[in-house]
Parts: structure tokens; C-alpha cells; sequence
């Protein structure tokens, strides 16, 4: 007899880390012998984070063009299909970095509406460091508008427990300082530390999905005209790319480089990023490349060490500024790189946007 699949959800703000996250507890249940899947979930397609989770060789499927919440049906249709060649024993999911009030309607419906039966895991959020701190310690300058920052705190209040990541890349004392800001915020939230990237921490946030109980219950208002507006005031980008050479180029320096001459972009326009991030791929090797928050550099997080001639290059962009001007910048910092490489770079898709409002299909905001 087959058990009932766990669903463990991985919320957090954009940047905070969901996709290496993820990426490392698919690696931790198949080593068990579980059979797992994997669900994404962007505003629009093109994205990243599904081409960097298939390219390690997981059954990942993606909800496009809207977050889990309001395209509910979508979600589990997407379950449904995964599972049709082998039913598994862990579904993953990562929604949007800018969605919250998931409990109500994402973990609730599936508890209450859903016609298959689910083992619900504990809601775990990921605080992200870079703009934890600022905006949880109240600095005059967190990086976001008030809406923002709204959808930022929202997040956390709905976790069963909350995750500190990037530990490390942290002090000892800055992991300790943004734990305190989180147990004075939230007081009954359980804290823990890990670094997605390196493991370290994983047996504990393991253990703590492992709990079974009554979790996914922490309901709470929202006031859907802020969070609307919150969404609203981040320029969202996908673009794809051709680059084409005469000679080889090093790949890993290339997305580098590019991230780079955006974020100066941003910087000149003051305008903070949520989540910049690419992926180089070449004739079966793999580049990603990140930029968490305005205040941080630019960082490889997957090398491929090649050179190549021609590659395909996604962008994804979440930054505080107007779709017009983010794309204005965007297409200018793709050509201006290419020239040092001797590159064509070929656009062959790229969608600039504001999210709009929130709808979700199920809202379950009742105890009972």
C-alpha cells in the first residue's frame, strides 16, 4: 500500500534562496529512495529556476503566468500530471517570491477542496538576510516601499517555523542579530539556521519538515489593496537569448559581467533589486549567476568552467523600477557585453510587466 504524498511548500521573498533550497531536499528524499516532484510557479514564463532544477535531472513542472493562488486549478493539474507515470512520495513546491496569504489559499484548499489526499508538511518561509535585517531591525532604508515590505513581513507571519539561509555567508553575530529581529516579529515562530548551498543545517530543517501534525493553520488578514500594490511596484522581466561568437568565451564571465553592468544600472537610477538572475547553457554545461539585493555583488552560484562559441542565456528580473525601463536597460547591458566576447547576442523572447492584483480561485480564512 502506497503511502499518502507529502506536500512540502518552501515560501520566502524573492532572492531568498527557494530554488537551491528545493534543489537540495529533492536531492536529500531521493537518496532515501522517495520518489520526488517538483512544482515552480513564476508571473510569466522563461523561468530560471525551472530550467536550473531540470538541468539537474528532476521531474519539474511549472505553474506560468500567475502564482499558485490564483491559478489553484493549474497547481494541482500540474501535480496530477507529474504523477501519472509514478505516484510520489514528496511534491515540492516553490511559489512566487512576492505572493504570501499562501496558507489560505493555497495549503487550505488543498486540505479542504482538493479531491486527492495530501500529507501537509510544516510551512516553512525563508527570511532573506540582505533585506531581513533591514526591514524586520526598521532601518530607514530597507530597500523596499512600505506595500513591499508588507508582503515581506506577511510571509513570515504565516510560517510554521521560519528559515534562516546564506548562514554561510554570514557572521556568527549577523546570523544571531536577524534570529533575535525574527523571535521579537514572531514570537512563536521556530528559527532555523542553514546554508541551502553548502548543507550545513539541513538535518535540522529536515527533522522539522519531518513533523507530523496539524500544520498549515496560521491564518491571518491581509489587506489585498496593499499587497496589490506591493506586487505592483516591482518591474518584472523574463528575456531569452542567442549568443553566437567567433571565438570561445568564457560563459561564467559573461553572466558575471552582465549582472554586473545591471545592477550599476539599478544603482544609477536608485532603484533595489529584489532578485537578478541568469543562466548560461552550452552543449550540456550550466552557468547560473545571482544578484540577491542591491547591497550585494553578483555571485556564480553554479560554474560551468566553459568557453564556448554559442550559448542560451535566460534572464530573470525582480528590481523596484518601472517594465519599460528595466527592459530599456536590460536589452542595452545584453549588447554592451556581448562586445567584448566578439558576440552577437540575438533576443528571442523577453516580457516586461507589473503583476497585477491577486485573485485568488479558493480563500479558506475560517478556523473551522
Amino acid at each position: 500500500m502506497q503511502s499518502t504524498p507529502r506536500f512540502i511548500m518552501i515560501g520566502g521573498f524573492l532572492g531568498a534562496g527557494k530554488t537551491t533550497t528545493v534543489s537540495r531536499l529533492a536531492q536529500h528524499y531521493q537518496e532515501q529512495g522517495q520518489n520526488v516532484i517538483i512544482v515552480t510557479n513564476d508571473q510569466a514564463t522563461d523561468l530560471v529556476d525551472t530550467n536550473i532544477l531540470r538541468s539537474q535531472g528532476y521531474r519539474v513542472g511549472e505553474v506560468a503566468g500567475s502564482c499558485f493562488c490564483c491559478n489553484f486549478n493549474e497547481l494541482t493539474a500540474t501535480v496530477e500530471r507529474l504523477g501519472d507515470s509514478q505516484r510520489p512520495d514528496v511534491i515540492l513546491a516553490e511559489p512566487v517570491g512576492s505572493c504570501t496569504d499562501l496558507v489560505a489559499t493555497v495549503i487550505r484548499p488543498l486540505q479542504e477542496i482538493y479531491s486527492e489526499p495530501l500529507e501537509i508538511a510544516p510551512y516553512g518561509v525563508i527570511v532573506k538576510p540582505s533585506h531581513g535585517s533591514r526591514i524586520l531591525g526598521r532601518q530607514k532604508k530597507g530597500g523596499f516601499s512600505p506595500q513591499a515590505e508588507y508582503i515581506f513581513r506577511k510571509q513570515l507571519e504565516e510560517a510554521d517555523f521560519v528559515i534562516i539561509n546564506r548562514i554561510d555567508e554570514l557572521l556568527p553575530e549577523e546570523v544571531a542579530y536577524l534570529s533575535r529581529l525574527v523571535g521579537e516579529h514572531f514570537d512563536e515562530r521556530p528559527v532555523v539556521e542553514i546554508s541551502a548551498k553548502t548543507g550545513a543545517g539541513f538535518e535540522n530543517f529536515c527533522a522539522f519538515l519531518g513533523q507530523r501534525g496539524d500544520f498549515g493553520r496560521r491564518l491571518m488578514d491581509v489587506d489585498y489593496d496593499v499587497y496589490a500594490e506591493g506586487e505592483a511596484q516591482l518591474g518584472w522581466l523574463n528575456c531569452q537569448l542567442d549568443l553566437t561568437a567567433s571565438e570561445p568565451f568564457d560563459l561564467d564571465a559573461y553572466l558575471l559581467s552582465l549582472l554586473n553592468e545591471l545592477k550599476d544600472d539599478f544603482a544609477e537610477r536608485d532603484s533595489e533589486t529584489a532578485h537578478l538572475k541568469a543562466i548560461g547553457m552550452s552543449d550540456g554545461y550550466y552557468a547560473v549567476a545571482n544578484l540577491v539585493s542591491s547591497q550585494n555583488d553578483p555571485q556564480l552560484s553554479l560554474p560551468s568552467h566553459c568557453k564556448t562559441r554559442t550559448a542560451n542565456v535566460v534572464v530573470n528580473a525582480r528590481v523596484a523600477i518601472d517594465p519599460e525601463c528595466l527592459t530599456e536597460l536590460t536589452r542595452n547591458a545584453i549588447q554592451l557585453m556581448a562586445v567584448p566576447i566578439g558576440a552577437d547576442a540575438h533576443i528571442t523572447t523577453l516580457q516586461s510587466f507589473r503583476p497585477g492584483r491577486p485573485v485568488p480561485t479558493h480563500r479558506i480564512a475560517s478556523s473551522d
